[in-house]
């Protein structure tokens, strides 16, 4: 028997045993089985359990994470889903890889800075432990460093903003770590002290030692080294377009990347577009994007949901979430909002539509967000 022979014999005697093993396991799959054995074994359900906690400074702190079988990488620049069990609740956030892309099962890190008025972000940073498990989300995000690079960046952050931009830079150094004119790279960044400033003391040794590379900060509140106690901060001076402009004055030259509070950013886009520079800037904010509705004529699609065999067609302005409750088949979901990632569905066959985007995705095997999806043509999904 040839090797190809007996190779080809092998895929499909593993097919009928996995086959078998799902008749059996209905309604669960193989995969939950292997995930209540060991979570990062769940390819259905994707998780990492933490293998560092490292401070970045006060009230920050970046989480090291061994993702798990079902882990699909990143882009440089996304963001990732985590979810965090509390008091036996499950509590979604997204917080921006901090990691260069790796291979499977590399470690990756998201940088967290605890909010006073939140829940999950101080137990992130403050109490988290090695060995904690935590549910991954699919990166998300287009806020991402293309390949190949373009020549002359320049990057523009505030506080946790620089977060993304972080994971871009590492991503830069890993491949292109000293060789001299192969980029040209200036980053500003602002925060309100020095020593608020997250990764500052790496990215100055990158400044040092990185021809490319040139690391520019502002910090929009000092206190005087004789200040008493109780004595109050000057007022914050924020980052001016001015101030990037001035400190950047080939800023037009450049592909540039921005993230920050919203005010900074309707600066800048207002001044980029005001140069006619819209398309060579990139911006991220650190919040929701509103489904929006269908323009006329876009198609919808007929869904088969696999597992229980019911069909139904779906309206293309409606969530496939929706269209399965409608159908009575028992769907997964948690904030109904694109938020919590508790609606993700396998793709088995087809095209989604993301109602927040208009994209069109369409990859056998991906998870896709049953609450903010709909169909842009017939699929199946494994549920």
């Amino acid at each position: 028997m040839s090797p190809s022979t007996s190779s080809l014999l092998a895929g499909r005697l593993t097919d009928r045993i996995l086959s078998v093993a799902a008749l059996l396991a209905t309604p669960l799959a193989p995969d939950d089985y292997l995930g209540l054995i060991d979570p990062l074994l769940s390819a259905r359900h994707p998780a990492g359990r933490i293998v560092a906690v490292r401070p970045e400074g006060p009230g920050a702190a970046t989480l090291v994470i061994r993702p798990g079988r079902g882990w699909a990488g990143h882009r440089a620049g996304q963001y990732l889903p985590v979810g965090v069990e509390l008091d036996g609740v499950r509590h979604w956030r997204t917080y921006s890889l901090t990691s260069p892309p790796g291979g499977p099962g590399t470690a990756l890190t998201i940088t967290v800075k605890a909010d006073p008025r939140g829940r999950v972000s101080p137990r992130l940073v403050h109490h988290i432990q090695p060995g904690t498990v935590l549910r991954l989300g699919p990166a998300q995000g287009d806020f991402v460093l293309p390949d190949p690079p373009p020549r002359r960046m320049l990057m523009v952050s505030a506080g946790s903003g620089i977060t993304p931009l972080m994971g871009m830079l590492r991503t830069l150094v890993r491949h292109l770590p000293r060789q001299p004119g192969c980029l040209d790279v200036v980053l500003l960044h602002s925060a309100p002290t020095p020593q608020e400033g997250l990764f500052r003391v790496e990215l100055r040794d990158m400044a040092a030692r990185l021809p490319w590379f040139r690391f520019r900060e502002r910090h929009t509140r000092t206190r005087a080294s004789h200040a008493g106690p109780a004595e109050a901060a000057p007022p914050a001076r924020r980052l001016t377009v001015a101030d990037i402009t001035g400190l950047c004055p080939d800023w037009h030259a450049r592909e540039t990347w921005a993230c920050g509070p919203p005010g900074l950013l309707a600066a800048i886009e207002e001044h980029w577009g005001s140069a006619g520079l819209t398309a060579r800037l990139h911006t991220e904010r650190f919040r929701l994007t509103p489904p929006r509705p269908p323009g006329p004529g876009t198609p919808g699609g007929h869904v088969r949901f696999a597992r229980s065999g019911i069909e139904a067609e779906s309206d293309p302005a409606v969530p496939l979430l929706v269209t399965g409750e409608q159908a009575g088949v028992p769907m997964p979901y948690g904030c109904r909002r694109g938020v919590c990632f508790g609606c993700l569905l396998p793709l088995l066959h087809g095209r989604v539509r993301d109602l927040r985007t208009g994209e069109v995705h369409g990859e056998p095997g991906s998870l896709v967000q049953s609450c903010v999806y709909t169909a842009a043509s017939p699929l199946v999904l494994d549920i």
